[in-house]
């Protein structure tokens, strides 16, 4: 009787595979390391603050003169400067501009910062209020104190007439509603500014593309800026724009001896707001505002203010509701009333 035929021989793989699992195994086992409790506990840098508040000077009206409560609240911040702040990892205390003096003065040693708004006061308590608490700024870091400042469009316009002094140090210009360009006078400024941690490609592209929201009808030209001994001694000039005439103004600054940053154009805009068809919002948009807030508020971390966190707590504008004014104003989505 004939012998059975034998097995076909095995693939070359499956018999390595086989060896490999009869084999006994010399190698230990994986160790998954698991961090021991409390490790992430204490920040990379203790004298960083974690939990920054920035306090925001509110505008006199409503935001909508007067459409949206009838007349009846005193002031307002457009809720977008608030979702700045907290894009940047802040939290918000309303600095209310008719408020007595010691209560400004008790909310401003809550908080880690300032931030002026844009809008169109110029005169009266509110310019006042706006000169006080710039004087807090500078007298704070004069003292060694970091205490970052960041003014947006009429707050520039307001530090601008504060440090000229000089009211009518502004000229008229015509960039309501537009989107612009950034351009760079001297790109060797930029380094350790607000521009500092952009990508190259990106100040390209702001050079180039219309990546930013101008709404004003006042502004400071670069030769107004220069010839000011006060101005030029206090700021460096790091870009400039054209309004819808080809006009050049000033569009950034930075302070050479202080954390104050201010721009003409609105950061906060092009992530928050939606009610004017020119404000971008395309991604590059969206990377310089989160750049701005995020330098912002980094600055603010620097401060060695640590207040209450139950006073913080009563103090946040959480306490107030935000209103919705999409329907009736075009310049802001919410806002946040102030009686």
């Amino acid at each position: 009787m004939a012998s059975p035929p034998p097995p076909p021989p095995l693939p070359l793989l499956l018999l390595l595979l086989l060896a490999s699992l009869l084999a006994p195994s010399s190698a230990a086992p994986p160790v998954i390391r698991l961090p021991r409790a409390g490790a992430c506990a204490a920040p990379a840098d203790p004298a960083l603050y974690d939990r920054p508040v920035i306090g925001i000077v509110t505008h006199p009206g409503d935001g909508a003169a007067g459409r949206i409560d009838n007349g009846t609240a005193t002031s307002y911040i457009g809720a977008s400067y608030v979702k700045f702040v907290e894009a940047g990892g802040a939290r918000v205390i309303p600095l209310i501009y008719n408020e007595p003096e010691e209560r400004i003065l008790e909310k401003l040693s809550l908080v880690n910062g300032v931030l002026f708004t844009g809008g169109s006061v110029k005169r009266g308590p509110y310019f006042e209020t706006i000169k006080k608490v710039f004087q807090y700024v500078l007298d704070k870091n004069d003292a060694g104190i970091p205490f970052p400042l960041f003014a947006q469009c009429l707050g520039f316009e307001l530090v601008s007439m504060i440090v000229s002094k000089d009211i009518n140090i502004l000229e008229s210009f015509h960039a309501s509603n537009q989107a612009s360009t950034l351009q760079f006078p001297n790109y060797s400024s930029l380094e350790g500014s607000v521009f500092g941690s952009f990508q190259p490609d990106l100040i390209k592209k702001l050079s180039t593309s219309c990546l930013v929201m101008q709404n004003h009808k006042w502004g400071i030209s670069p030769k107004r800026y220069r010839e000011n001994g006060a101005l030029s001694s206090f700021f460096k000039i790091l870009t400039t724009s054209p309004d819808e005439n080809g006009e050049v103004y000033v569009s950034t600054v930075e302070a050479l001896k202080y954390p104050i940053t201010c721009t003409q154009w609105h950061p906060e805009k092009a992530i928050f707001e939606w009610g004017k068809p020119m404000i971008p919002h395309s991604e590059d948009a969206v990377q310089v505002t989160q750049n701005f807030a995020n330098h912002f508020i980094s600055q603010a971390r620097k401060s060695p203010n640590r207040p209450p966190a139950d006073k913080v707590q009563d103090n946040l504008i959480y306490n107030n509701p935000p209103t919705f004014s999409g329907k009736t104003s075009k310049s802001f989505e919410q806002v946040y009333l102030f009686s």
